[in-house]
């Protein structure tokens, strides 16, 4: 008998199993592929136990020649509309996190493949130190590591973020970072002069102060009290610093919204803003799966909170609404969130908003243009 001619009722799907290290529990096909394979109990070799060691899953970083580093944006819901982003996809594995599906128009998989398999823009910098040098650039301040971190574990040894501050830095070019990561300390010698020259602010995302649920939902991202201690340590660098809420997720994180608040207004930040959680595309079934995990008996009524929000779907991308909801359950989260950015005085969100312009000078040298052989001599139709 072929496999073809079993039953379905013999064809089990196999449970899903978190793996140590990492967020996704599954490779979730992208949407924009043909063939879905699954895995299933053939019956020739037994489940997964807890005796069982998953294998290892290790990361691998690609080398890759851009086009072009500054991406622009007329999103009305954006506080930014120039974004620098040296990497593609993102070893931290937050479950949650909006890029996951970018992944999908590399044909590789939104779930564990964003994680493991990363995309390193190696010439960053000089695509930057080009752009900044073009006659008709208007300077505006631009929003680094905001699809993924731009301070992720492999950017310790690859330093292409570093290499692009230093062009900002001498070019006196306004900067806002977005990160998670403590990486972000080793570059205050660059940050520090720049923050008293009101070119730099830093938002640090903390979603929990659970270390518990950190690990699963963020597994390689910076623990949450290290965390609140960065908050600290850019804070008295004289380094203006939001803390990000981010997501609030009903019924895993979101009873902690003020604690969080409170914890991030002791250790030195001066605003705070936050997003419900988004689903959109393959985020979707990959947060799902994460809930029937980790939070099985959770798992409907967090999805029936985040339906409340969305007008009954479970994602909706509409401006107005697609950052902080909608509905009475939306509307409470926004008031809890009011009156404690009140309470704990985190409401001196200025220096984020208006960083100077006005210092703006090109770079000084500007890089011959590479082919994408990384040869000096130009392409025929480029």
């Amino acid at each position: 008998m072929s496999a073809e001619d079993l039953p379905d009722e013999l064809w089990i799907a196999k449970p899903l199993q978190a793996i140590k290290g990492r967020g996704a529990v599954s490779n979730l096909p992208g949407r924009f592929e043909t063939q879905r394979i699954d895995a299933v109990d053939d019956g020739w070799t037994p489940f997964e136990d807890d005796t069982h060691i998953t294998p290892r899953l290790t990361t691998s970083v690609t080398p890759e020649l851009a086009k072009t580093i500054l991406s622009r944006n007329q999103s009305p819901d954006l506080p930014f509309s120039v974004s620098l982003n040296p990497y593609r996809g993102c070893e931290h594995g937050c479950v949650y996190c909006f890029a996951r599906p970018t992944h999908a128009y590399l044909g590789l998989s939104p779930g564990l493949d964003f994680e493991t398999r990363l995309y390193t823009k190696t010439n960053a910098p000089e695509l930057l130190r080009r752009e900044l040098a073009h006659p008709h650039y208007q300077p505006s301040p631009i929003a680094l590591g905001i699809n993924t971190d731009a301070y992720q574990p492999v950017e310790r040894g690859l330093r292409i973020t570093r290499q692009c501050l230093e062009v900002l830095h001498e070019c006196r070019h306004p900067v806002g970072i977005i990160t998670k990561s403590a990486l972000i300390e080793r570059d205050l010698d660059l940050l520090k002069p720049m923050a008293d020259a009101n070119l730099v602010a830093a938002a640090v995302t903390i979603t929990t102060l659970d270390h518990s649920i950190s690990r699963t939902l963020e597994p390689r991202a910076a623990s949450p009290t290290r965390r609140l201690q960065l908050v600290e340590t850019l804070a008295k660098a004289g380094i203006p610093v939001l803390v990000s809420v981010a997501p609030v997720i009903p019924f895993i994180t979101e009873q902690e919204l003020e604690n969080l608040m409170r914890a991030a207004a002791n250790a030195g930040a001066s605003a705070a803003g936050y997003t419900v959680l988004r689903l959109p595309w393959e985020v979707n079934p990959l947060f799902q799966e994460w809930l029937q995990t980790h939070f099985p008996e959770r798992a409907q009524r967090v999805m029936n909170r985040i339906r409340d929000m969305r007008g009954g779907k479970d994602y909706d991308a509409n401006f107005a609404t697609r950052m902080r909801g909608e509905g009475l359950w939306a509307d409470m989260i926004r008031q809890r969130f009011a009156k404690a950015l009140k309470r704990y005085g985190l409401n001196k969100s200025g220096s984020f908003l208006h960083m100077d312009c006005s210092q703006f000078r090109r770079p000084l040298s500007i890089p011959a243009k590479t082919n994408h052989h990384g040869t000096g001599q130009l392409d025929i139709f480029g």
